[in-house]
């Protein structure tokens, strides 16, 4: 009988809401058994609107050399799944099993000093990820020339950009040789052409036969790398198996729509220190979020943000993706004359994005936003901030009932003409001459 990798037997993490976390050292032990006697009951804990489960009654296993993806909306439990199994934080109940030599890309860019250089932070990294020094210095070369920073591993990192910083810790992670790898997002890092780069390496990973779990929104990662898909909702399975079958399910029950998200609160609100997102809404153009949506109405994408970094190079676009994860299109303000090339000074900033009419198929379809420096480093990307549904017109089926088939449905300019009817004298009178049949 072969023993997995991986196993894990009715894992659960509660969490105190504004509680810190229990310490390990000797005072605070003390002072936790001195205090015990007079909390409540686990049961009590477990009802009470201050306690959160990220897990419960989670188990599974992964076979040695299986790639195993996981999906979730955010807040599913996903990357408390995989501390766990790295060994990050314990779980409150149950247990997981780990066999093998365990490399973990959780947070690419933990360990990093900004006042050390990249090759002195090359070799931190590695060494905190639990590479050997000999190994550290073998891949060295190849660490640097995959995150296409030769000309810069002697300066200190704080002069990086973000895209260079996030580029050079990506490639140590990704470096590593465990014989288990666990991947929370990682692949969401640098411009579009790194990101292609960082997906062939995962799959070079996949195909090298080490295990992988790997978290990700990217649903067309999960379905490229992947054997089987774990769905995680509310932090338990919702399902297990076959990456196009789950993630089908997953993307078509697992959204309620929302039209309009707002964050009145600058620090809470989603981003990081260059940007954050005040609001998005869809809308008809004119109207409100509210108004009914068809194949029929011009709409608008209005993304409000604050951008914190003064004199930024800073650049926004849209995706536009459908039910079946297929991104319907890519947009971006290369039409916008007053705010392109140039700097953006630190404030609030609003994109509205038109959409003609008679474009869109009818369907759900999400929004997502990147936030980019110089059009290539991606500095923020937010992948489910608006979830809408296009409804059909029934007046424009005709006679046709079944389901209209691509990512759009666009109403083209059509035309439609008599070349030879099979009457001849009907013929001759629309030419205004007499036809002669050849045989």
């Amino acid at each position: 009988m072969t023993v997995p990798a991986i196993q894990a037997t009715n894992l659960g993490k509660r969490y105190r809401i504004g509680a810190a976390q229990r310490s390990h050292h000797l005072r605070e032990v003390l002072a936790d058994a001195m205090k015990r006697p007079f909390q409540r009951k686990t049961e009590d804990i477990d009802n009470d609107e201050t306690t959160l489960w990220a897990l419960r009654d989670c188990s599974f296993e992964m076979a040695e050399g299986e790639v195993v993806g996981f999906v979730g909306r955010n807040g599913a439990g996903k990357s408390t799944l995989l501390k766990i199994l790295a060994r990050v934080t314990e779980p409150t109940e149950g247990e997981a099993i780990v066999r093998g030599r365990v490399g973990s890309l959780l947070e690419v860019g933990a360990g990093f000093h900004n006042d050390l250089t990249g090759r002195e932070n090359v070799m931190l990294n590695g060494a905190i990820l639990g590479m050997r020094s000999s190994e550290i210095r073998r891949k060295f070369d190849e660490i640097v020339a995959f995150a296409e920073v030769e000309r810069f591993i002697d300066t200190p990192v704080k002069h990086y950009s973000s895209g260079m910083y996030m580029r050079l810790a990506f490639a140590v992670s990704a470096h590593m040789d465990p014989e288990i790898l666990l991947i929370d997002e990682a692949l969401a890092v640098g411009d579009a052409a790194f990101q292609a780069k960082c997906v062939a390496k995962m799959s070079d990973v996949a195909r090298s036969g080490r295990t992988v779990a790997f978290v990700t929104h990217n649903m067309s990662s999960v379905r490229s790398l992947c054997n089987r898909v774990i769905w995680l909702n509310s932090g338990r399975i919702a399902a297990i198996g076959d990456p196009d079958e789950v993630v089908a399910s997953y993307l078509q029950t697992s959204y309620t729509t929302w039209r309009e998200q707002r964050w009145e609160d600058r620090d809470e609100a989603p981003g990081n220190d260059e940007v954050r997102i005040h609001a998005a809404r869809i809308r008809p153009a004119g109207g409100t979020p509210d108004d009914r949506i068809s194949i029929s109405t011009p709409l608008e994408i209005e993304v409000e943000y604050w951008n914190l970094e003064d004199e930024a190079p800073l650049g926004m676009s849209i995706q536009l993706i459908n039910e079946h994860d297929v991104v319907v299109f890519d947009a971006r303000p290369v039409l916008e004359r007053e705010w392109q090339g140039r700097p953006f000074p630190a404030g609030l900033f609003r994109d509205v994005c038109y959409i003609p009419a008679g474009l869109l198929n009818d369907g759900r379809h999400r929004v997502e936003v990147t936030f980019h420096h110089y059009k290539t480093n991606v500095v923020y990307s937010h992948y489910e901030l608006l979830i809408f549904d296009i409804e059909d017109d029934i007046d424009q089926r005709y006679e046709w009932w079944g389901r209209w088939q691509g990512a759009i449905r666009p109403s083209f300019p059509w035309r439609t003409e008599l070349v030879m009817p099979d009457d001849e004298s009907e013929y001759a009178a629309v030419v205004g001459a007499t036809f002669h049949r050849t045989s």
